[in-house]
């Protein structure tokens, strides 16, 4: 693959992390790319919608299946910031996703390489082509900078 256009799609997750962070969703994004062109895009939710499976992930491959017309999304790369978690993970292999680029690790609950390895080669029917490390630094530098400004929020007076 080239590694170029990986980083060009990297970008848009990017893009949609900053769209997160805005609305003070943690900065996770990702998109759904088939034969070159974006077919799903998401980023966290799970604050706003009050829905813990809302993440880009899980956003992202439901667009690009609506948008299909099938919950198989063979031949389509999802490009995330972050190393997903279990749900994510498992998400990626039901899909029958092709090929899963992701940011940075995730050493808190990657489901990956970091923490346990489900996409491990031989544990299931459908193996994902994995390129991890795209854009890491900067795919790690929003999430740092987004819970930087958290804990420097001052507290409101109304808060006890």
């Amino acid at each position: 693959m080239n590694p170029l256009k990986d980083e060009d799609y990297m970008r848009l997750a990017l893009e949609q992390a900053e769209q997160a962070a805005v609305l003070g969703e943690v900065p996770i994004g990702a998109v759904v790319i088939k034969d070159g062109a974006v077919v799903g895009s998401g980023h966290n939710w799970r604050e706003t919608w009050r829905d813990p499976t809302a993440h880009a992930e899980l956003v992202a491959l439901q667009a690009a299946s609506r948008r299909l017309g099938g919950w198989r999304l063979e031949g389509c790369d999802l490009y995330v910031t972050l190393e997903p978690c279990p749900m994510c993970t498992g998400a990626v292999m039901q899909s029958r996703i092709r090929r899963l680029v992701y940011g940075s690790a995730d050493s808190k609950g990657g489901a990956v390489v970091s923490k346990v390895e489900l996409l491990k080669t031989g544990l299931w029917n459908h193996n994902p082509e994995i390129t991890g490390g795209i854009l890491a630094d900067e795919c790690g530098m929003i999430l740092k900078d987004f819970f930087r400004g958290l804990r420097n929020k001052p507290v409101s007076d109304n808060q006890s």
